[in-house]
C-alpha cells in the first residue's frame, strides 16, 4: 500500500466580507489529491491521478471563493449541526421544544440558514492529513450546548479516509456529514445518468410533499428504489412514482444493511465509459442519494441538472422527530463519532 499523503500544501483563497481569511489546503498521494477550503470545510477538487497523464476531477467545485459565498447547494461542504431536514426545525429534549432556524419553506436543512458550510473551520496539517476544527455557540441556530466538532480528512493510497468527532456541553442533536458531488466523468460535466449505481439497502424512507419521511420504513423491492443489484441512474429516475415526482428524481435516505459501528460497503458507482470506479464504506445507518435534481437552477447556473450525484453518509432526516429511527441526540460529555471512506479505482 502506498503511504499517506505526505504534508499539506497551504495558500490563501481570499477574505470574507469582514476581512476573514480564508485558506487553501492540498494533499496529494500517488493516486489522488485533494483540495480543500476552510470555508465550510469544503472539497473543492478530489482528482483521480494516473501517471503520464494530468488528473480527472471527479468531483463538483468552483476555482475561487466567490461562488461558494453564494452557493446554495452544499457543494463538498462540512454539514451540521443536524445534517438533512428536521420538520418545522422543531424538536423535543428534556420535555422542552426547541426551534432550529428555517431555511427550506417551515424546514430547517443542513443546520439551518447559517449552517457548517458557511462557517470559517480551523485547519492544522498533520501526519494523518488535515484536521478542521469548529466549535458551534450554545444557541447557535437554535441549538442547545456548544458543540466542538473535529473532522480529518485522510489520503491513504487510493481512499479519502473522513473521521468526524463531536462533544457537546449540553444534550444537543448531531448528524454531521460532508456533501461532495460526485461526477466520474471527468470533464466535461455531463448529466449522471449513464451512472450505473449499487445500493447496499434494502429500506428506505419514503417522504412526504416536503421531503420530510413519514416514519416509515419501506421495502424497496419491486420500486425505483431498488439498487440492490447495479443499475443506470436514468433507468427509472423519471418514472411515474409518487416518491420520485416529489423528490424530483432521487433525493431520499436508504436504510443501509448491518448497522452497528464498524465501517461496512454502503455503495458503489462505476462510470462505464471511463471505467472510474467509487466505492462508499461507512459507520452510519443512512445514505442520502441525491442525483442534483436542483442543480442549475435560476439561482446557480454553474452545473447543469443532475450533473452530480450524492452519497451523504448520515443518520437519517428528522430523527429527533421519530422515535424508532436511530437516535441522534448526543449527550453532554460524550463523544460522536462517525466515519466514511471514498475508495477510488479504475476497470480498465
Amino acid at each position: 500500500m502506498s503511504p499517506s499523503a505526505t504534508g499539506v500544501e497551504t495558500n490563501r483563497f481570499g477574505n470574507l466580507a469582514d476581512g476573514s481569511p480564508v485558506d487553501l489546503c492540498t494533499l496529494r498521494t500517488e493516486h489522488l489529491e485533494l483540495t480543500v477550503t476552510t470555508f465550510g470545510g469544503r472539497i473543492l477538487d478530489l482528482k483521480m491521478l494516473s501517471a503520464g497523464a494530468p488528473g480527472a476531477s471527479v468531483v463538483l467545485g468552483f476555482e475561487s471563493l466567490a461562488p461558494y459565498l453564494r452557493d446554495r447547494s452544499y457543494l463538498g461542504a462540512l454539514i451540521g449541526r443536524y445534517a438533512n431536514r428536521i420538520a418545522n426545525g422543531q424538536f423535543k429534549l428534556r420535555g422542552t421544544t426547541y426551534q432550529a432556524s428555517k431555511n427550506e419553506g417551515a424546514n430547517s436543512l443542513h443546520g439551518g440558514a447559517r449552517g457548517f458550510d458557511q462557517r470559517i473551520w480551523s485547519a492544522t496539517p498533520g501526519a494523518d492529513g488535515l484536521t478542521l476544527t469548529y466549535t458551534s455557540a450554545d444557541g447557535e441556530e437554535g441549538y442547545p450546548g456548544a458543540l466542538r466538532v473535529v473532522v480529518t480528512y485522510a489520503l491513504v493510497d487510493n481512499e479519502l479516509r473522513l473521521h468526524y468527532q463531536a462533544r457537546a456541553t449540553s444534550d444537543t442533536p448531531v448528524n454531521l456529514t460532508n456533501h461532495l458531488y460526485f461526477n466520474l466523468c471527468g470533464y466535461p460535466r455531463p448529466a449522471v445518468l449513464d451512472h450505473v449505481v449499487t445500493l447496499y439497502a434494502d429500506q428506505f424512507t419514503p417522504v412526504n410533499e416536503s421531503l420530510i419521511p413519514t416514519g416509515e420504513l419501506r421495502d424497496v423491492a419491486g420500486t425505483p428504489f431498488d439498487f440492490r443489484e447495479p443499475r443506470a441512474i436514468g433507468e427509472r429516475i423519471d418514472a411515474n412514482d409518487p416518491q420520485l415526482l416529489i423528490g424530483q428524481g432521487y433525493d431520499h435516505n436508504w436504510v443501509l444493511r448491518n448497522q452497528g459501528s464498524t465501517l461496512r460497503l454502503a455503495a458503489e458507482v462505476c462510470h462505464p465509459e471511463s471505467g472510474r470506479r467509487l466505492e462508499v464504506l461507512t459507520t452510519e445507518p443512512g445514505l442520502q442519494f441525491y442525483t442534483g435534481n436542483h442543480l442549475g437552477g435560476p439561482s446557480d447556473r454553474s452545473f447543469g441538472r443532475r450533473c452530480g450525484l450524492c452519497l451523504e453518509t448520515q443518520h437519517f432526516p428528522d430523527s429527533p422527530n421519530h422515535p424508532n429511527f436511530p437516535a441522534t441526540i448526543l449527550r453532554a460529555g460524550e463523544v460522536y463519532t462517525s466515519a466514511t471512506t471514498y475508495r477510488f479505482s479504475t476497470t480498465s
